[in-house]
């Protein structure tokens, strides 16, 4: 850190000094009471969904192709990771080995794959 002469260390950076106390975030319109409980009635009926989802998976109720191929909407938002580890004979070491090999990232959503990614997840699960 290089000071100049007269500087002092208590003086805040003039561009600091102009931030807002809130860390420069913008506050978000309030919600009305109602708002706020759809968004919870709809956020409780996407996790049920997905759980209901992955207990289907373990089970082999339905293949994890499928839901590649064409994805509820309640699952877009789900990490591929996770739903690689809810079928059956797949741990961590071969999600993992999987994920490299259609060089898809850990934290990838099932909505964010390209169709080259899905394609070659696909490929896997039916070949």
């Amino acid at each position: 850190m290089h000071l100049q002469a007269g500087s002092d260390l208590r003086t805040p950076h003039p561009r600091i000094a102009q931030m807002p106390a809130d860390g420069g975030k913008a506050n978000a319109p309030g919600r009305s009471r109602e708002q706020r409980l759809r968004a919870l009635q709809q956020a409780n009926e996407t996790r049920s969904a997905r759980a209901q989802l992955k207990r289907d998976l373990a089970s082999g109720r339905i293949e994890l192709a499928r839901i590649l191929a064409r994805p509820p909407e309640f699952a877009q938002t789900a990490k591929v990771l996770d739903l690689l580890l809810f079928s059956p004979k797949v741990g961590p070491v071969k999600a993992a080995r999987m994920l490299a090999q259609c060089r898809i990232a850990h934290a990838k959503t099932l909505g964010g794959l390209s169709d080259r990614q899905r394609a070659a997840l696909i490929d896997l699960f039916r070949g």
